[in-house]
């Protein structure tokens, strides 16, 4: 990422959600906050699906990728509503980003963890102010450089109680991170108390000499960005892992389905699921 601000992927990924609420119908995730957080208007967003405009339209007006983008934040806020249902009080969102649902969190007892690296979390609250998009109360920000700090230092310094039970929602980067740092982010989730819920996307790795191909192509641009892919795993390997840490209620879904899901009927993809998407699958586990 950029030290002085969110990484690439981040802003693409907030320009997406701002993009989703005025182009797409049925819309399929609600988030009033997006665009204002990025300081853009109803016009400029409008303008992403022009061929003029600048590289965050490769992200925003790619319509499969930002369907699943809302689809995925909407699979995580409606987990998150499940739980907090069942009395889960401490919602942890690891990689925060642009993320908007702590500023939208209508619960004055359920704290929201932010947790991210200082010069996002720094970019993001300029952007905060500028917006008069007021800091709740129930919101702490948690900054962790992961090259210093490791997550429990962070979070177990700001108020955030492991003999209590959470939810983690772990979006858009896993497949940034070797292996064995998502397992031992995995470990310390597993560990804490019950019951406790995670949800994360991760990468499927291709079965296709196409889709490898594409898939390859794919990391290299991105490590051309600074931001290079490092695990791929199937879903029998991610299943086995989370099983052996504890987790006993796995819900797994591939991007285009869950896509049609949120549909609810309506006109999907249709035929082959877009290539863009392919590799792409999110899953909730719980213990």
């Amino acid at each position: 990422m950029d030290d002085d601000g969110p990484s690439r992927t981040a802003l693409i990924t907030a320009y997406a959600r701002a993009y989703h609420q005025i182009a797409d119908r049925p819309q399929i995730f609600t988030d009033p906050l997006a665009a204002r957080l990025l300081g853009v208007t109803a016009k400029e967003l409008a303008e992403l699906g022009t061929p003029t405009s600048d590289h965050l339209r490769d992200g925003a007006s790619d319509r499969p990728r930002r369907l699943f983008f809302a689809a995925r934040a909407r699979f995580a806020e409606d987990a998150v509503a499940t739980a907090v249902a069942a009395g889960v009080r401490q919602v942890v969102i690891l990689g925060a980003g642009l993320d908007t649902f702590a500023y939208r969190n209508p619960l004055p007892d359920v704290r929201v963890f932010e947790v991210d690296h200082p010069a996002t979390q720094a970019w993001k609250r300029e952007r905060l102010t500028a917006a008069g998009i007021d800091l709740p109360e129930t919101l702490t920000f948690v900054p962790v450089d992961f090259e210093t700090h490791t997550l429990a230092e962070g979070l177990e310094s700001t108020g955030f109680e492991r003999t209590d039970p959470a939810i983690f929602v772990w979006l858009g980067v896993v497949f940034y991170l070797t292996p064995n740092a998502a397992h031992a982010t995995l470990e310390y989730i597993a560990g804490q108390a019950q019951p406790v819920e995670v949800v994360f996307d991760y990468l499927h790795p291709a079965d296709s000499d196409e889709d490898r191909a594409y898939q390859q192509a794919r990391a290299d641009r991105l490590a051309g960005v600074g931001e290079p892919v490092f695990s791929y795993f199937t879903p029998d390997d991610i299943a086995a892992q989370l099983r052996a840490l504890g987790f006993t209620d796995l819900e797994d879904h591939s991007a285009p389905d869950l896509v049609t899901r949120y549909l609810d009927g309506s006109e999907g993809f249709g035929g082959e699921p877009p290539r863009a998407l392919r590799a792409i699958r999110i899953l909730r586990a719980s213990r």
